[in-house]
């Protein structure tokens, strides 16, 4: 060590090195500058003891010494400041990140707060509506059919066809792939039923193609009771499970037996299937519809065939027992009721209805009624529909770039065409928002109370959307909250077995409303509640056109005006007719082969 000994001058110029390395050590530097302080002082008394060699070689130590005390004095106070900066400014950069997180979280709580609203005046005015219910006596006509006319219609679907005689030498098998889900798949069994009687064929028991949009891998006896379906169409057509063994191996579309849609028009006529259909069957002995959505129409289809397709879809499609208990389960919650003995339950659970002490334990505060509602505003018939939803350009944009990926026909179409929302609205092609469904349900004197199931995929906008409705109708569930989680798990990652619980429920509700004339669900619970309803299942359903023009005056228009208008329109849609001319069977079964209407006398005139 420089300097030749423990009080040497090296040692001061060590010890400010060893400080100035220290750097961002801060405290620890300054107690290090004390301790070599203490050194100096003693090796200076001990040097004093010892004499003075000479005066000015002594004060030039001294004065060293002080130089080097204070520079280390100096030196320790800056490093000491340089610390606590550096602790003020991480606590200063806590506390404005701390900020940054609570600022963020007001900003996710005031956006999930915000409602998404279209019409706030009339909604102000409804909220004072359903409000003002509450205090009156109900009126049941509400949740009855209007109409004496809808009971004079009876079923006659049960009857086997009317053709009597011998069928000609079968023809072949007919297989069919049904794309879609639920409820398109449930049309196109149908539909085949018919077309393997048209021409003479054994059809094999319907397969359902996986989709990507639905990602539910069920096959019909998932859904159906396989051996109920064929016993009770048995006189009217030969179903099987599978192909027999000879044809199984073969290349159906090498060979030009594989029709797909594009080979057969939309709601053909039974004579296309005849023409082009036929001679292939005959030829290879096997024909395979693949996808088979809509392929078979309705006007031309003969009484004893239109009368075999509702045979399929009011009678022989049968829910499997682990479905129909979980959906009288789920109906007897609702309904808080003992036991049910109406024609539609009978239909829907037949011998699988539980015990009502199953229910018993949850119902506490059910409703003796409910109204269902198929609320159709998933994102995909939002983005389709190239209609504005209030939601500027941020909803703009998310429904673009979901046409992009989802619909690119579409999405290339709107790059060299214009379209717009508003006509579209005019025309009655946007589905009803949540807001504007409640609107209507205000409107027709549905109050507050009023016990809502709501069915449908999830809402587009999510609970943003749904809070006008919520505002106004509290009492909103979905099965979810009906069933538990172990009541539910069988059905779980299956959207078509969960779309069998909703028909269920919506099938059995005392009031059912719809909310878009093209849904698959909603047309067929409509046709099946006009069906088994015996007058007294009434069908809520605006007409979108009409609505749309009632809306466009919401600036002026008072709630007296809007109810009588908004009454009038669904009342129009509830009169009891027969089945107009080009409208499907499944949705209006009154029709001959389907349903027949009794005259005055007790007689049935088809």
């Amino acid at each position: 060590m420089e300097g030749g000994g423990p009080c040497g001058g090296g040692t001061g110029q060590m010890g400010a090195s060893a400080v100035a390395a220290q750097g961002g050590r801060g405290w620890e530097g300054s107690s290090r500058v004390g301790a070599t302080n203490l050194g100096r002082l003693r090796c200076a008394r001990q040097q004093g003891k010892q004499g003075v060699r000479g005066v000015t070689s002594w004060h030039l130590r001294v004065f060293a010494a002080v130089v080097g005390v204070m520079g280390c004095l100096l030196l320790a106070a800056s490093l000491a400041m340089s610390a606590l900066h550096q602790v003020q400014f991480r606590n200063g950069a806590i506390s404005r990140n701390f900020r940054g997180l609570q600022e963020l979280k007001q900003n996710i709580v005031r956006k999930e707060q915000a409602e998404q609203i279209m019409h706030g005046r009339l909604l102000r005015m409804a909220t004072s509506a359903v409000t003002k219910n509450d205090s009156e006596s109900e009126d049941f006509a509400l949740w009855e059919e209007p109409y004496k006319q809808a009971r004079k219609w009876k079923p006659c679907a049960a009857k086997h066809s009317l053709v009597d005689e011998e069928p000609d030498e079968n023809n072949g098998f007919i297989l069919i792939s049904a794309n879609g889900g639920l409820n398109q798949q449930r049309v196109a069994v149908c539909n085949a039923v018919v077309v393997a009687a048209l021409l003479n064929a054994t059809l094999v028991l319907p397969r359902f193609l996986y989709s990507s949009v639905w990602k539910d891998k069920s096959q019909f006896g998932d859904i159906y009771q396989e051996d109920y379906f064929v016993n009770y169409m048995k006189t009217d057509v030969r179903i099987v499970k599978d192909l027999p063994p000879h044809l199984r191996s073969l290349d159906l579309e090498a060979i030009g037996s594989q029709i797909t849609d594009m080979d057969i028009s939309k709601e053909a006529e039974p004579s296309e299937f005849v023409k082009s259909v036929l001679p292939i069957l005959q030829q290879n002995r096997v024909v395979h519809f693949l996808g088979f959505g809509n392929r078979l129409g309705f006007d031309s289809v003969p009484l004893h065939l239109q009368r075999l397709r509702c045979r399929c879809n009011f009678h022989a499609l049968k829910f499997v027992p682990e479905l129909q208990q979980a959906g009288s389960l789920l109906v007897q919650r609702l309904r808080k009721v003992g036991a049910m003995q109406t024609e539609m339950d009978k239909q829907l659970f037949g011998s699988n209805m539980l015990d009502p002490a199953f229910a018993e334990d949850h119902t506490a505060g059910a409703p003796n009624r409910y109204l269902a509602l198929h609320m159709r505003f998933e994102e995909d018939m939002v983005a389709y529909s190239l209609c504005d939803f209030g939601g500027g350009d941020e909803e703009r944009r998310e429904l673009q770039e979901y046409r992009e990926a989802h619909f690119p026909a579409l999405a290339t179409r709107l790059r060299n065409t214009s379209v717009s929302p508003e006509e579209q609205r005019s025309l009655g092609r946007c589905p009803l928002t949540p807001e504007e469904a409640g609107l209507v349900l205000s409107a027709l004197g549905y109050d507050r109370r009023t016990f809502i199931y709501v069915a449908g995929s999830q809402i587009y906008g999510g609970a943003p959307r749904l809070r006008p409705l919520t505002r106004l109708y509290p009492n909103l569930v979905t099965k979810e909250d009906i069933l538990t989680a172990g009541e539910l798990a069988p059905f779980k990652n299956f959207s078509s077995r969960l779309a069998a619980l909703d028909f269920i429920a919506c099938a059995s509700a005392d009031v059912f409303a719809v909310t878009d004339s093209g849904s698959q669900l909603s047309s067929l619970v409509s046709g099946y509640r006009i069906y088994h309803g015996r007058g007294r299942a009434p069908t809520l359903h605006p007409n979108r056109k009409r609505y749309a023009q009632i809306l466009a005056e919401e600036g002026s228009i008072a709630w007296d005006g809007f109810r009588r208008r908004v009454t009038q329109m669904v009342e129009e849609y509830k009169r009891v007719s027969p089945r107009p001319r080009g409208r499907s069977v499944y949705r209006q079964p009154r029709t001959p082969g389907c349903m027949c209407r009794a005259a005055g006398d007790g007689s049935v005139d088809f």
